[in-house]
């Protein structure tokens, strides 16, 4: 997420459905996300509780999204 940048509420309810230790995970990706949608279209429409489902079956970044 952009530095400064205000969460909505639907963030913070997803957000807030994961264990304190799936928050980095998540915030990761909605950061990614967010970046890639608004390259390939300009206003990103970011769906936070499918973020938070990836989350919780077990999508993390792969040691090679992490290196760069």
């Amino acid at each position: 997420m952009r530095e400064g940048a205000k969460r909505t509420q639907k963030h913070e309810e997803a957000r807030n459905s994961l264990p304190p230790d799936l928050f980095e995970p998540f915030d990761n990706l909605v950061q990614q996300y967010q970046f890639f949608a608004t390259k390939h279209h300009r206003a990103p429409f970011v769906s936070y509780v499918v973020l938070a489902d990836l989350i919780r079956s077990g999508w993390r970044p792969s040691a090679q999204a992490l290196a760069e």
